[in-house]
């Protein structure tokens, strides 16, 4: 096994934006408020989106009709099974669970366009 390496010594003043490139912005824009359960935090233009999903880390829809549905991004959460409930409680269905032999568990979401949005959570040692 190769070790790893931190590319960022020091990441204090980095900002992350994820990215999906949509087709529609009003139907996308509809969907991911219902996803992350609030409106954007910002709107810089009319074909863009930007929600904070914590201190200086961003997802952003973009209309780029060439790209869409091409994107995949996973989040990792502290509290999956709450967040995933509150999510299922706006109507929104994974399009698949699983959970990986090291038991990490995914739950992965289909935007309107395809692209896939995942969230996961770390195994809890016994």
């Amino acid at each position: 096994m190769t070790q790893s390496k931190q590319v960022f010594s020091d990441a204090s003043g980095m900002f992350l934006f994820a990215g999906f490139p949509v087709t529609d912005y009003p139907s996308a824009r509809a969907w991911y408020e219902r996803l992350l359960g609030c409106p954007p935090a910002f709107l810089p233009n009319e074909i863009e989106a930007v929600w904070e999903l914590a201190e200086h880390r961003y997802a952003f829809i973009k209309v780029l009709p060439e790209h869409a549905g091409h994107a995949f991004n996973l989040f990792f959460l502290n509290d999956l099974d709450g967040f995933i409930a509150q999510i299922t409680a706006r109507g929104l269905t994974p399009a698949v669970r699983e959970t990986l032999p090291d038991g990490v568990r995914k739950v992965i979401y289909l935007d309107p366009d395809g692209n896939q949005i995942g969230f996961g959570s770390a195994s809890v040692e016994p």
